[in-house]
């Protein structure tokens, strides 16, 4: 009997179940987000930009910031965008699982 085994992927908040990352990518290439953090937080651009001061504790607070920043900056984004962009920032740098 042949027995295959799968890698372990990392675990996916809920939230970010059905986001769309290929969206997310494209929007925060076409919203310049890394361009902004970098001006507003100051660093190198990489990922000392994000979660400043540790202020971000979950995939739900992330999403919140995510939504903070279209809000602010009238990006007119969609919820399921907000949710795209977030899910990429979970996957590169902030790393929750639920």
């Amino acid at each position: 009997m042949l027995s295959l085994v799968r890698a372990a992927e990392p675990a996916v908040p809920a939230i970010f179940k059905d986001a769309d990352l290929a969206l997310g990518e494209k929007l925060i290439a076409e919203h310049k987000c890394s361009e902004c953090h970098t001006r507003h937080m100051g660093g190198s651009g990489g990922d000392d930009i994000y979660n400043p001061r540790g202020r971000i504790q979950d995939a739900g607070g992330l999403r919140g910031m995510v939504e903070g920043c279209n809000t602010q900056l009238k990006l007119q984004m969609f919820p399921e965008e907000v949710t795209a962009v977030a899910a990429v920032l979970n996957k590169r740098h902030y790393r929750f699982s639920r």
